[in-house]
């Protein structure tokens, strides 16, 4: 493995860690945040700018930006098919933190409904050959050009526009 290999190895696990962790804190920060004495969300706008301006509720708004710029850059440089299954982790942790840190009651059906989704995701991870042999071919599928038509695309191998 060459040294840009392995550091661009590295920072897809740091911004995995950064997705998931910024996706279940901003999440629980939002929560807590609107469940704190004194927030009470009305039809008014004025009520949701106020609640937006309660420390919790900010910092859950600054997290889940984090998020979402952080998710953009790692999917700008890992396959959708890593990204997707090992951030799918997600589901499960913010059930986790509501129900001890919240105290909320979670139902086996709420339990089933996280886990499930996380379960089949990191399934499709672990096959050894990874995606059915179509979708494997549909990847290298590339566009040389910014062009909109699909004659001037060819899959590699092939003659571009027939």
């Amino acid at each position: 493995m060459n040294a840009a290999s392995a550091r661009l190895r590295l920072k897809t696990y740091l911004f995995t860690a950064i997705v998931v962790l910024s996706n279940v804190l901003g999440n629980f920060s939002l929560s807590w945040g609107l469940k704190q004495p004194g927030v009470a969300l009305t039809v008014s706008p004025l009520s949701y700018a106020r609640a937006i301006f309660t420390p919790w509720v900010t910092l859950g708004i600054v997290l889940l930006i984090v998020w979402l710029l952080s998710r953009m850059t790692l999917m700008s440089w890992a396959d959708l098919s890593y990204v997707i299954p090992v951030t799918a982790i997600g589901y499960v942790l913010p059930v986790v933190m509501g129900k001890v840190f919240l105290l909320e009651q979670v139902s086996w059906q709420r339990w089933a409904g996280s886990v499930l989704p996380c379960r089949a995701r990191s399934a499709l991870t672990l096959q050894p050959k990874g995606l059915p042999a179509i979708f494997r071919s549909a990847r290298r599928w590339r566009c040389p050009t910014r062009s909109t038509s699909r004659r001037s695309c060819a899959r590699p191998g092939s003659r571009a526009g027939t």
